[in-house]
């Protein structure tokens, strides 16, 4: 008898974001005064792993921050999300950060620092997989411990997504252990775009496009469109890891894909419209109401 598999394990990064509301950002060797918006728990990881609770998956984390305030905080958060597992404590390295200029119309630029992030093992991430439906993986960490959990994944029968963001060349050699990629614009376009992700091994592409929705393109069959729901932006960071932390979600719960992607869709949108990459304000009513607009 095969292994029940539930819920969502999410093997990622852990970070402290700093975010300063700036009309542009800066040139170089210039000093642009700005708006301090706040400290806010993130991290592509960490913000998935609590989109998918809160979404309504059970849901893991695998992750690595400092032994200081900032991991402290990031712990709390997790758990405050009902993520189930402890991250990791690591003993020298500062928990990682990521510095956010909130720009004027809801766009964001973000510089990351991974600190304790870049300690994540290949062993620390196939070992917290095992048994999950879905597993759901970001490049924000070392290369190497991403491919073992897919690996991992992929043996034990589960789903497995790869959010190829920040997009690196390493990417295309992990797609063989991928079921579905998610990328947005710019990432397809660095890695050689949709064709040459389709070549790599990627049978399921998913491209987000902001407020031109996400286009769905599997090899071999027509393009699947999902609009984007209407809404006036406030603050874009972390829309994406709520699409992706989401759309793990309801494919850990049976979903088909193009269904999922409507959730994930709302998802982003509901985040989008609050500060901070994450939001009590995702939850699966408030994911249900605006799916039903539809």
């Amino acid at each position: 008898m095969s292994e029940q598999r539930t819920g969502v394990a999410v093997v990622g990064s852990a970070n402290l974001d700093l975010v300063v509301e700036v009309p542009r950002p800066p040139r170089v060797g210039e000093t642009l005064l700005g708006r301090a918006a706040g400290r806010f728990p993130g991290g592509k990881g960490l913000n998935q792993a609590v989109a998918s609770a809160r979404s309504g998956a059970p849901t893991r984390f695998c992750g690595v921050v400092g032994s200081d305030e900032s991991g402290d905080l990031l712990q709390r958060t997790l758990t405050d999300a009902a993520v189930a597992g402890r991250v990791r404590r690591a003993d020298a390295a500062p928990t990682g950060v990521a510095h956010v200029f909130a720009l004027d119309g809801g766009d964001n630029s973000i510089v990351v620092a991974a600190g304790a992030n870049a300690e994540l093992t290949a062993a620390d991430a196939a070992g917290d997989v095992a048994g999950a439906a879905v597993v759901l993986a970001q490049l924000e960490v070392p290369v190497p411990s991403v491919a073992a959990a897919l690996r991992a994944g992929r043996a034990s029968g589960a789903l497995t997504v790869l959010n190829a963001a920040p997009a690196t060349v390493q990417a295309l050699d992990l797609l063989g252990d991928v079921d579905v990629l998610v990328v947005n614009e710019t990432e397809c376009e660095e890695l050689g775009g949709v064709d040459a992700l389709h070549a790599a091994g990627a049978s399921a592409v998913v491209l987000t496009r902001g407020a031109d929705g996400v286009e769905l393109h599997v090899h071999g069959v027509p393009l699947v469109h999902v609009p984007a729901f209407p809404i006036v932006p406030v603050d874009t960071t972390g829309a994406g890891d709520a699409f992706c932390g989401a759309l793990a979600a309801t494919l850990a719960a049976g979903s088909r894909l193009e269904d999922a992607l409507v959730t994930a869709s709302a998802a982003g949108a509901i985040v989008a419209q609050h500060h901070g990459a994450n939001t009590p304000a995702l939850d699966p009513q408030a994911l249900a109401a605006l799916v039903a607009t539809r």
